[in-house]
């Protein structure tokens, strides 16, 4: 569910008429918060507190007074004196006082080596409008720290200066790397173009505004979602049971996505996993893939047809040399089908097979490059928001799903709520990282999750394995490769199941 600002606001005022108070909910939220940050700065330094006068500046405090027993060093940049600030925030002010330096320029202030992170504590979901001009300096400011010193942002339920509602930013809003959402996801944080400001979504939960009126019809990926989607395997489970998957993908030139392909499937704990390429491959493949990848020679890819399968997945690397065939195949299976790379360039240069496969299981997964090439063939679509076009893309066909992928992944399903991921980074802006997507889709989908869910897990696993990849500091985002996901998706595993945002 998506709320809207006036919506939250609603939820707060229903849970103060309950007796639930302020302070109450600033606590949760502060420590929520705090969580947050050690998930993605886990090793301490300097904390650079944003505080504009109100509630907000309170929350960015609890979490500083959780932190600094981490060992983070505090450092303060104010819109105003301490004694202009709401009661509360003032009160949590002095509280750390004697642990915040407050500082009068973060890009000139010399901070000592290690992790830097803004938090962006100037304005919460009741401002509107242009930011005023000492807290549009402040913006600024934190913008000029991320860009020139590499610092983290995070921003506590909308990024300052950014409309909730609307995803429209004015002059100098804050690009966060993180947004800690707290207690329900705002609609303006999954406009088209709010990912720029926003960055990653991480929830913070609150059950005292856990009940809201909101839009039903859109959901955000979350692990509280997302462990009810994801199978919890009996004592007594084989190999079997876990899922045959068949992959049509590689040819000469491109085998690495095959390869890609092949270990997302096997981390995400794909049961048998078989490879089927051509005659001439065969021989040039083989010794790459894992060792648990059974390679097959194939003389006609539709002899895929007769094999016995959970789920397809086809199209990284394919080649157009077989054509033919692999249409035979996407026409005629009544397997569960993940459709990908140049399988779905092929759908595009025969639209019709869009509409003689409308009620059997396919799962698109185009980028925005492939959305456009099959949206030549219905061109009264363009222009149209990511959501409504991966609604009205579906909305046709029973049988299909399509997940857009992009900074903010949509996947919609006709009757099902759309669904928009929360997790991943800018580094994952690199070859081979829908191959991996791929597996792991096809994966979920022979372990009979509907492909909505299997689309959902998978999109929200890689984005976490992505971030897990670059956590321990040891990795830059920029030196990201498809590889290092699929090494990490056992961890992601691990993060969803313990709930992590």
């Amino acid at each position: 569910m998506i709320v809207t600002c006036r919506q939250m606001q609603q939820c707060e005022e229903a849970a103060f008429a309950r007796g639930v108070s302020a302070a109450a909910l600033m606590e949760e939220a502060g420590r929520g918060i705090a969580a947050v940050v050690r998930q993605f700065a886990p090793r301490p330094g300097s904390l650079v507190l944003f505080l504009g006068k109100g509630n907000n500046a309170g929350d960015a405090l609890v979490a500083a007074r959780e932190l600094v027993a981490d060992g983070w060093q505090l450092h303060a940049r104010l819109s105003s004196p301490p004694e202009a600030m709401k009661d509360l925030p003032r009160r949590h002010f002095a509280a750390i006082r004697s642990h915040v330096r407050v500082i009068d320029d973060a890009t000139t202030f010399s901070f000592a080596p290690g992790p830097i992170v803004s938090l962006d504590g100037l304005l919460g979901i009741g401002a509107q409008g242009p930011l005023k001009p000492e807290l549009q300096a402040l913006a600024r400011e934190m913008n000029t720290l991320r860009a020139q010193k590499h610092a983290i942002t995070i921003a506590m339920d909308i990024p300052s200066g950014f409309d909730g509602d609307h995803g429209d930013a004015c002059e100098d809003a804050v690009e966060a790397d993180v947004t800690a959402v707290v207690a329900q996801i705002k609609t303006g944080l999954l406009e088209d173009g709010a990912e720029r400001c926003v960055g990653r979504i991480a929830l913070v939960p609150l059950p005292e505004l856990a009940t809201c009126e909101g839009d039903a019809t859109a959901l955000p990926l979350t692990p509280p979602l997302l462990r009810s989607w994801l199978p919890r395997r009996p004592y007594d489970m084989h190999k079997g049971e876990a899922g045959r998957i068949g992959i049509m993908a590689g040819s000469r030139g491109f085998l690495g996505a095959a390869d890609l392909a092949c270990r997302g499937a096997i981390r995400a704990g794909a049961g048998l996993v078989t490879l089927l390429v051509k005659e001439d491959v065969y021989p040039l493949i083989a010794p790459r893939v894992p060792a648990e990848v059974m390679v097959k020679p194939i003389d006609d890819y539709r002899d895929v047809l007769e094999m016995r399968f959970d789920a397809l997945a086809i199209g990284p690397g394919l080649g157009f040399e077989h054509e033919k065939e692999v249409i035979e195949v996407l026409k005629q299976s009544k397997t569960p089908t993940i459709v990908d790379a140049d399988a779905l360039t092929m759908l595009a240069q025969n639209p019709h097979i869009l509409d003689k496969t409308a009620s059997l299981a396919r799962l698109l997964t185009p980028h925005p490059g492939e959305l456009d090439r099959l949206l030549r063939n219905f061109p009264g679509w363009h222009g149209m928001s990511r959501r409504n076009v991966t609604e009205a893309l579906t909305e046709p066909a029973s049988g299909r799903t399509l997940l857009l992928k992009g900074a903010r992944t949509v996947i919609a399903t006709r009757g099902q709520p759309t669904l928009f991921n929360t997790t991943g980074h800018p580094g994952m802006a690199s070859g081979g990282m829908g191959d991996v997507l791929t597996g792991v889709c096809a994966t979920f989908a022979a372990q009979d999750l509907p492909l909505h869910h299997a689309a959902g897990l998978s999109s929200w696993l890689c984005g976490r394995a992505a971030e897990i990849a670059i956590t321990g500091e040891e990795t830059a985002a920029e030196s990201l490769c498809a590889g290092d996901v699929a090494a990490n998706l056992g961890a992601a595993l691990l993060d969803l199941k313990r709930g992590c945002s």
